[in-house]
């Protein structure tokens, strides 16, 4: 979703500004044309780097303070000249909300993400937007809070749209102008050898953020980036580099010139010190009935321990995002993180359990973030959401004793359905664009190996930049995607690329191969997910995946996993084949009188003998008994727990459980194919 909390009377009083600076920058040349694509790809990988340094010179920008931005909107890419998901273009993001393709809110949000057919499912689809919502773009999206910034960087540069959104070197001149303009109109020293600490307004209003501590959070993490410096080949191929700047103290005070409101911080908000954040709480409400919405009260960790954080995109606008979970109605998750400017809203305390994975087991046991974005169109992330929502992880995981590993880090689309009829319907969110590796290094826990296949397990991790799978229907069925870097590998059915995509079959029971299609992820893993390997042959590796071998090019020139050693779970001696389940609910005989039995029903899947899956947790059976409103239900507001033990394997691309009792576990070296 799109973030938008600026008024309208802000945006337009922000572009008359805009514009009244401009008469104090030097006058630009017309709008040229976009030179030819053969000249542009004859640009040496030099060429960036001198034209960050071109544009703070003609604009009177620190270069550092260029360089800074301009990483923490895009890390210096160009992602092909597509908007990320808060309609910002090219490596300074320069914004264009009315440029962003209209297109539905919630698309394939279909199942009933409270996840448990012990009590009603919550709506399949989102209630219906206010009617004065629907004047915006995106049915029911306003503008992003940093407002359109194009327009004024065109205005600013004399350059045309077209080639701000398309042109690295016209987009890196908007963003300087950008700068420049704030400064002066902040009358703070300006010139490319001025103070580049003395900058830190311009840097804050840069964010578009509606709030001081928003812009204020941007700002440091700019400056941070400053004085650590930075190097990067982007993924257009040119190497840049930002020298670190380590005795830079920014001048804060200059914030204050901005007049953004400073809201006070409620206690009790559970989020970290130095990122921004708010309490937009998601009700708790009865509907009469026995009905209620949208969530259930707990007092987790005391009661249940939290194993995971889910990873989500809103598939909708920051303030859509806001009216939905604010609806007692509709559905819930812990915390939105909004686009621009990495701002977070927590809506449901950690010790309670939200209505967001679409799996009752996974939700009583988890934390939900709802990133701003849109998985099936080719938008990107912006690097300020990135880091806000690593600040965000690493903070949970420390309160909660959470492993920092993607056997807890998950996304929505590692959720395994609850049933059988349940596994196509689930979400596939955050798509093959979200940058695992990059999140991973951000929390501080990068993927790592022992560097020898002999190790038995793989963990995936292409070159992001590099690794552009050819995935369709991102605007439109059948259509060819923008082509963009993936955590993504593609997977088939033998060691070759024109072999078929193996099938799951929960998602095609009739055996058919997967497809490319963008929300299709039957056939493919992911960054930081750990398999078994199954087999080698030349270029090509092997893993169990769904009851099958699954073949991923893997050159050893340019490597797309890390070997590593860890448990594997396989069938015990004299079974053919064990079942797979979705969910890990304890045995009949651990309910108590007058609370029915949850059935343990298996998937669609069998684990056949002589196959391996990589383990990530040894868990216990457990169901979280939540009703009715009050607990007044027997055994609600209880857990309920078994002596039925279960291991969590990576089975294909979703997390899936076995019974401890039919399996053995291995170390992974043990009988490993070279």
């Amino acid at each position: 979703m799109l973030p938008t909390t600026t008024p309208l009377s802000r945006r337009i009083a922000i572009g008359t500004a805009l514009l009244g600076a401009a008469a104090l920058l030097p006058a630009s040349p017309a709008p040229a044309a976009p030179p030819p694509a053969e000249t542009r790809q004859a640009e040496s990988a030099e060429t960036r780097q001198s034209e960050y340094a071109a544009a703070a010179a003609e604009f009177g920008v620190p270069e550092s303070v260029l360089l800074g931005v301009s990483y923490l909107e895009s890390r210096w890419d160009t992602n092909a000249g597509t908007p990320s998901t808060s309609g910002g273009y090219g490596p300074m993001h320069l914004t264009d909300v009315a440029g962003l393709a209209a297109g539905p809110e919630h698309p394939e949000h279909g199942e009933d993400r409270r996840g448990d057919p012990a009590r009603p499912g919550r709506p399949a689809h989102p209630p219906a937007a206010p009617s004065s919502d629907r004047n915006n773009d995106r049915s029911g999206a306003a503008a992003p809070s940093g407002g359109q910034t194009l327009d004024a960087a065109a205005t600013l540069t004399g350059v045309d749209e077209r080639a701000l959104r398309a042109e690295p070197a016209a987009n890196i001149r908007g963003g300087a102008a950008l700068l420049a303009a704030y400064q002066k109109s902040l009358a703070g020293p300006t010139g490319r050898a001025s103070d580049p600490a003395a900058w830190y307004g311009a840097v804050a209003r840069y964010a578009g953020s509606d709030r001081a501590d928003a812009a204020a959070a941007f700002a440091d993490e700019v400056y941070r980036t400053v004085a650590e410096g930075a190097s990067r080949t982007t993924d257009d191929g040119h190497r840049i580099t930002l020298p670190g700047h380590p005795g830079i103290v920014p001048q804060r005070h200059w914030l204050d010139r901005l007049g953004l409101p400073g809201r006070p911080r409620p206690d009790g908000l559970e989020c970290p010190r130095d990122i921004s954040c708010e309490w937009i709480p998601a009700p708790y409400q009865a509907f009469g009935e026995g009905d209620y919405g949208n969530h259930d009260l707990s007092d987790r960790p005391a009661r249940q321990k939290i194993e995971y954080i889910v990873i989500h995109d809103t598939e909708g606008s920051y303030d859509t995002t806001l009216r939905l979970v604010q609806d007692p109605t509709y559905v819930s998750w812990h915390y939105t993180l909004r686009s621009a400017d990495g701002h977070i809203a927590q809506h449901v305390k950690g010790r309670d359990v939200a209505w967001h994975a679409g799996n009752w087991y996974v939700n009583a046991k988890a934390i939900g973030l709802e990133h701003e974005g849109f998985a099936a169109q080719g938008t990107w992330y912006t690097e300020a959401m990135y880091r806000t929502s690593a600040k965000l992880v690493r903070y949970l995981a420390d309160r909660y004793d959470i492993p920092l590993d993607r056997d807890h880090v998950i996304g929505h689309d590692n959720v395994p359905g609850i049933l059988p009829a349940n596994v196509r319907g689930m979400h596939w969110d955050p798509g093959p664009y979200w940058d695992w590796s990059h999140y991973f290094d951000l929390l501080r826990a990068p993927f790592r190996g022992i560097g020898a296949a002999a190790a038995g397990l793989v963990t995936i991790d292409p070159d992001f930049a590099a690794n552009r799978p050819a995935f369709t229907g991102c605007t439109a069925a059948g259509v060819p995607c923008p082509a963009r870097g993936s955590s993504s590998v593609i997977l088939r059915t033998a060691p070759a690329a024109d072999a078929p995509l193996v099938n799951d079959l929960g998602l095609r029971p009739d055996g058919t191969p997967d497809t490319m299609h963008i929300s299709d992820h039957g056939a493919r893993a992911s960054a930081g997910q750990t398999y078994a390997l199954a087999g080698r042959q030349g270029d090509w590796t092997a893993i169990w995946y769904l009851g099958q071998r699954a073949w991923f090019h893997n050159p050893r020139s340019k490597p797309t996993v890390k070997w590593t050693v860890g448990l594997v779970a396989t069938p015990k001696p004299g079974r053919a084949t064990i079942p797979v389940y979705g969910r890990a609910y304890p045995e009949p005989d651990a309910y108590p009188a007058g609370v029915p039995v949850q059935p343990v029903t298996p998937l669609q899947y069998t684990l056949a003998a002589g196959q391996r899956y990589a383990v990530g947790n040894v868990l216990p059976g457990e169901y979280y008994r939540a009703t009715t409103f009050d607990g007044s239900s027997p055994g609600d507001w209880t857990v309920i727990r078994g002596d039925m033990r279960y291991v969590q394997i990576q089975f294909g691309h979703r997390i899936m459980f076995v019974n401890a009792d039919d399996v053995r576990l291995l170390p992974s070296p043990v009988g490993a194919p070279h």
